[in-house]
């Protein structure tokens, strides 16, 4: 297909709106389609930009890394043309002697190195951190703040000329293109078979107005601590099949012990809690490419890792459309690969 096709993308995520504004900067004509009026899981993320220890801490993700850092290698160039601000500071695994011992493995073993952080250092960089706990550095994981970066998408997808619209979609319609980034819909499944084999994932997050934790990201046994905005975010829950955005204080107990380890100040700070639903397939990586739907293309799946992945996944997604080379990732994020014969 040439340029100036006309292209409708259901889901105005960190995945929908990347993909939109990459195919209008790409000449077409582009609607963006989402009836969601609760915040969606881009809005609730974390904003983590992790291809280091996502491939370190997440079992699996390991042979991946070479993807997650592809992906983030694009992010310069979208924070460029969309105004978003990366936060190049870095993330350090803070904890015991013992567990990082088990994060260090995991760097050698992928050809990495972090820098120890001595403890004097550490009380100025992560304020509040456990007394005993150590600090090892790595530079390659950035960050992002989700909610002004999806702000900054729309204003730069609404300058490029993409339209809005607040509905669901399940087909192309009067377009030449229906593409789809809307997480583990159950409006769509059963219009769309593909979306059925994606299980939903329920995260909670936690955030403290009045916490700060210095200017890095920690990555703790059991939870998360970041910089984000005007206070700290805590997370996240893991909590596979579920679907609904209900906080559920059962589910957040051992995310708020892991966190109070890591600083024990939060014990008696105030909260608020938040949950937002994802999607992810059985191998951890999204489908994303031609479905077996004629005119329907599928961005969907990344699990936790949307906002890392969509420059990634836009710039595929644009290929398809456009006739260009997708690149040397696409095969692997093919929306078939389940369904091919070994």
């Amino acid at each position: 297909m040439s340029r100036g096709a006309e292209v409708i993308v259901a889901g105005a995520g960190a995945l929908g709106l990347s993909l939109a504004l990459a195919l209008a900067d790409a000449g077409c004509r582009v609607t963006v389609c989402d009836p969601a009026d609760e915040p969606q899981a881009s809005a609730v993320a974390a904003g983590m930009l992790a291809p280091v220890f996502e491939a370190v801490l997440d079992p699996g993700s390991a042979g991946d890394l070479d993807l997650w850092l592809a992906a983030r290698n694009l992010w310069p160039a979208l924070a460029a043309r969309t105004g978003i601000e990366i936060d190049r500071s870095g993330a350090a695994a803070v904890g015991s002697p013992a567990w990082l011992a088990t994060v260090r493995s995991g760097l050698t073993l992928l050809g990495l190195r972090g820098a120890e952080l001595p403890r004097n250092l550490l009380d100025d960089l992560a304020p509040g951190l456990a007394p005993g706990f150590q600090g090892l550095l790595v530079r390659e994981d950035w960050r992002l703040q989700p909610r002004p970066a999806l702000a900054a998408l729309r204003r730069a997808a609404t300058a490029a000329g993409v339209g809005f619209r607040a509905e669901r979609v399940k087909a192309p319609g009067g377009s030449d293109f229906l593409v789809v980034a809307t997480g583990a819909d159950p409006g769509l499944a059963g219009a769309l078979p593909l979306l059925g084999a994606l299980t939903p994932i329920k995260g909670q997050i936690l955030r403290f107005a009045d916490l700060r934790c210095g200017p890095l990201s920690l990555r703790g046994e059991g939870a998360y601590a970041v910089p984000a905005g005007e206070g700290l975010a805590v997370g996240a829950t893991m909590e596979p099949g579920l679907a609904d955005t209900t906080v559920d204080p059962s589910a957040l107990a051992p995310l708020w012990k892991a966190a109070e380890r890591m600083l024990p100040g939060i014990a008696n700070a105030a909260f608020v809690a938040s949950a937002g639903v994802r999607a992810t397939t059985a191998d951890g990586l999204p489908r994303v490419g031609f479905s077996a739907t004629p005119g329907v293309i599928l961005a969907v799946g990344a699990r936790r890792n949307g906002w890392l992945l969509a420059p990634l996944v836009a710039r595929i997604v644009t290929a398809c459309i456009t006739g260009r080379d997708p690149g040397s990732y696409a095969q692997r994020l093919d929306p078939a690969r389940f369904e091919r014969t070994p």
